[in-house]
């Protein structure tokens, strides 16, 4: 069937986190909100029309996951990634940030050294220090059009840690690695014992011309020392009913993080959760694919309203998030925040909180309807011509 991301869905009034907290969160009620990642499309029929029909029979219980959970998360895998995975290698968590922080906690130590790649996703850093291991920063090289990873810095700091969370494809700075990239990165963990924790969250959302590769899709080796966190909640905008996916293809890694479920006592999902996932996996092509063509489309629309500057967009392979190099405004970070918020009316999220690297950035959310993007360009130009004005 053919979807229609032009239609209006109001948010307001069911606890919409994204349009909902404007006020209290940023001091704003008239902006568009434009930060988390979150998107305003309804999700795809067989997922809405699969919760519809489960709650309608009225009663909650214990419910087991569905007979196809698992040949749904793999079946995915190799449909979109060419990635043959196991079941018997799929764990879960209710979110990839809890995944993320449940893996590190039960397959390292306190004080254990846990490598990350800035500007980067801010939870990476929070998570390792609350969980009392020790942050490196393996800092992403910048040109000025397009990010690589620093593999001279990664070799000299990979010594001694235990492990490093990658974020693939990269927010917020857009990237999907490279297979030659995800090697080079892979040896080198494998050569110093470092274990990868992938964050593939973004995997599904690639454009044109790019290629997701799973980093534990590279080989046997580069597998077993990998823990990859998955989920629909980004690709088919489900993160409110909690579920995600943790795939550990080593045996021993997987008992260790199961281990670690069981002390916890948590499990994930719910049924809604996996009923909807399950739905997604299984028939949500058609819907992804022609949401991908959508947000191609504003992306476009962005990248040429802002070619000419003061604002330089860093053109994204994947994600719908666009990084914006604001620093040719010369503004402080808290100014420039302010200056889009109260000025341009579009909220977004600080780059300074993606760690080293992104002090004079701004990440912007394009997974909303092309006329907000079109008004929220509109807003921004007119700021800036009352900054020019003024200046």
């Amino acid at each position: 069937m053919r979807y229609d991301f032009d239609r209006v869905i109001e948010r307001r009034g069911t606890g919409s986190a994204k349009w909902e907290s404007l006020e209290s969160r940023f001091g704003v009620k008239d902006a568009l909100p434009m930060w988390v990642a979150d998107m305003d499309f309804e999700a795809p029929k067989p997922v809405v029309d699969a919760l519809i029909h489960r709650a309608q029979h009225g009663i909650y219980g214990y419910t087991l996951k569905p007979d196809d959970y698992l040949e749904a998360i793999v079946g995915w895998q190799k449909r979109r990634h060419g990635w043959e995975m196991q079941q018997d290698w799929l764990s879960e968590s209710p979110g990839v940030v809890s995944g993320l922080s449940w893996v590190v906690d039960a397959l390292t130590q306190p004080g254990d050294r846990i490598l990350i790649q800035p500007p980067v996703y801010h939870p990476f850093k929070a998570l390792v220090e609350a969980l009392d291991r020790t942050v490196v920063e393996n800092p992403l090289r910048f040109d000025g059009q397009r990010y690589t990873m620093d593999f001279d810095d990664l070799r000299q700091k990979a010594k001694g840690c235990k492990a490093l969370i990658l974020c693939s494809p990269h927010n917020p700075v857009g990237r999907v690695w490279s297979p030659e990239e995800l090697r080079e990165l892979g040896t080198i963990c494998i050569e110093n014992g470092v274990l990868v924790i992938s964050d593939e969250i973004h995997a599904d959302l690639i454009y044109s011309g790019n290629r997701h590769t799973p980093f534990g899709s590279l080989g046997e080796h580069f597998a077993r020392n990998s823990v990859t966190c998955i989920a629909p909640s980004k690709t088919f905008n489900l993160a409110g009913l909690a579920t995600s996916v943790v795939i550990l293809p080593d045996p021993a890694l997987k008992a260790k993080y199961e281990a670690h479920l069981n002390r916890l006592h948590v499990r994930a999902g719910g049924i809604f959760g996996n009923l909807a996932m399950t739905a997604a996996y299984r028939e949500g092509d058609d819907w992804l694919d022609q949401v991908l063509a959508y947000l191609g489309g504003n992306r476009d629309l962005l990248l040429e309203n802002l070619s000419r500057g003061p604002i330089h967009p860093i053109a994204p392979e994947g994600t719908y998030l666009v990084w914006l190099d604001c620093r040719e405004l010369g503004m402080a970070d808290e100014p420039l925040d302010q200056f889009f918020r109260h000025e341009a009316k579009v909220v977004m999220n600080a780059g300074a909180m993606f760690g080293r690297g992104g002090s004079g950035f701004m990440r912007i959310n394009l997974g909303c309807r092309r006329a907000v993007v079109s008004d929220a360009l509109s807003q921004i130009e007119g700021a800036l011509g009352r900054l020019r004005r003024d200046a």
